[in-house]
């Protein structure tokens, strides 16, 4: 059994009953957001996608096994209504092919760890859509670019190519800010 849901919390969801949804609701609301930010643009936007993924969980709630850990359930639900969200928001956006991505070598996992959480969202945040949610998907949750092609309808090699050009993005975003950031000392 989930030591994060009692078993009379998964009861009461199963029977819709609203208290148990406002318990659940308040006990992972931070940290549906936190995933939600990473996938999205703004916190108003983050939002409606917790307040999806939730209508998800509500809905859904008989389709989860007591016996995993309901935080991972959760997760993948969160994941999956931010990818929805990006395909209905960028349906036409347009991936770059791999044969015309540039490959920016450096290690931006040095200047990624020295940022605190909030920083490091702001940047991440500042990514156009479609490299956002590859940066995600690949840096952060671990899947492959078999897995993100398939999950974005994008090919591989662009799934590739997105995520070197976000790369080379949050290098250019976290050099400027910096920047910005050793000008103001030096005043």
């Amino acid at each position: 059994m989930d030591q994060d849901l009692s078993k009379s919390l998964i009861t009461g969801l199963c029977e819709n009953d609203t208290k148990s949804q406002e318990l659940l609701y308040r006990q992972f609301y931070s940290y549906g957001m936190s995933v939600c930010l990473r996938y999205t643009s703004s916190r108003e936007e983050a939002v409606e996608v917790l307040h999806d993924s939730f209508m998800k969980v509500f809905t859904k709630i008989h389709q989860y096994d007591p016996n995993q850990v309901f935080k991972r359930w959760f997760r993948r639900i969160l994941i999956n209504t931010a990818i929805n969200h990006f395909k209905r928001q960028h349906k036409h956006y347009k991936t770059e092919k791999l044969d015309s991505a540039f490959h920016v070598k450096g290690n931006e996992e040095d200047a990624v760890a020295q940022l605190n959480y909030q920083e490091m969202i702001q940047v991440i945040q500042q990514l156009s859509p479609v490299y956002r949610t590859v940066f995600n998907l690949f840096v952060i949750e671990g899947y492959g670019h078999e897995e993100i092609a398939e999950k974005l309808g994008i090919s591989e090699g662009a799934s590739k190519s997105n995520l070197s050009r976000a790369r080379a993005k949050l290098r250019e975003l976290l050099t400027r800010n910096h920047e910005k950031g050793l000008a103001k000392y030096e005043r």
